[in-house]
């Protein structure tokens, strides 16, 4: 049992993480290894205090040299669901299972909304993890829907299990996984399907039947991750505390609202982490 899960590893999670070490608190910090993808493509960023026109590149190993100066270990794997449970939250990440008094949710913004169809048909045939439902596709078609390289070994799971997985990759240099894996280049649209998933349109306006869909992202509709957290214009409802609406529950960056701003989201992954601790020792 953690005192608390952070999940996500751009600027707010940074800034939680640092303040839960520097107060001793237990804690797993989950996601990219790499930390955010949105930093390190960034050319010049000029409003950051302190660092004037720093590149992304240069931000994101400052970032990790604090980290690793200070022995905070990323666990890199996405959250798929977290679930209450009493006093307390667990959380499963692929087939690991965790748990944690409080959550602090600083999981960026979805580049991308949902598939229409994509949250109806979630838990019947719509998957946002391979190693979870990927037994159940033994030896079926399966569209696999991807925006970022580091799922391709999950890709290549998949393909030792389904017979044909049509690949959708949203990325560039996306490579060939294996003989069963068809890549393609045009773009899902909407996923089909009434009781169950029966197919994905395509942008090219052509269907392609499958028998389940996996949507493998950096983040996933919020809505499926927590059940009942309060959302405003598609970002998570905080207060000043950064507290949502559940107990124990708190988010930052991003995914609390605009301004999609750096020094935005260390501040308030800072307040977060501050308001955890004074849940904790409550």
């Amino acid at each position: 049992m953690f005192d608390a899960a952070i999940i996500g590893t751009g600027p707010a999670g940074i800034s939680a993480a640092l303040n839960l070490k520097i107060h001793q608190k237990d804690f797993i910090w989950l996601g990219a290894a790499s930390l955010s993808d949105k930093i390190v493509k960034a050319e010049k960023i000029s409003n950051y205090p302190g660092l004037p026109d720093v590149s992304g590149p240069q931000l994101t190993e400052a970032f990790l040299s604090q980290t690793r100066a200070m022995g905070i270990e990323i666990t890199e794997k996405m959250v798929n669901s977290i679930m209450p449970m009493g006093d307390h939250y667990a959380l499963l990440a692929g087939a690991d299972f965790y748990e944690a008094r409080v959550i602090i949710l600083t999981t960026g913004v979805l580049a991308r909304a949902a598939q229409p169809g994509e949250s109806e048909l979630l838990g019947r045939g719509v998957s946002y993890c391979a190693t979870c439902d990927g037994g159940l596709y033994r030896g079926k078609t399966i569209a696999v829907i991807s925006n970022a390289a580091r799922f391709e070994h999950e890709v290549k799971f998949l393909a030792e299990l389904a017979e044909t997985v049509y690949f959708y990759p949203t990325y560039s240099g996306a490579g060939d996984i294996a003989p069963n894996v068809v890549k393609n280049g045009d773009r899902v649209t909407a996923v089909l399907g009434e009781e169950r998933v029966a197919g994905v349109r395509l942008r090219s306006g052509a269907d392609q039947p499958v028998d389940g869909v996996f949507c493998l992202r950096d983040q996933i509709v919020m809505s499926s991750l927590l059940a009942g957290l309060e959302t405003e214009d598609g970002h998570i409802k905080v207060d000043r505390a950064m507290a949502t609406n559940l107990p124990g529950i708190f988010a930052a960056g991003d995914c609390t609202g605009r301004p999609y701003q750096y020094a935005k989201a260390v501040g308030e992954g800072n307040v977060a982490a501050h308001s955890a601790i004074e849940y904790l020792d409550a």
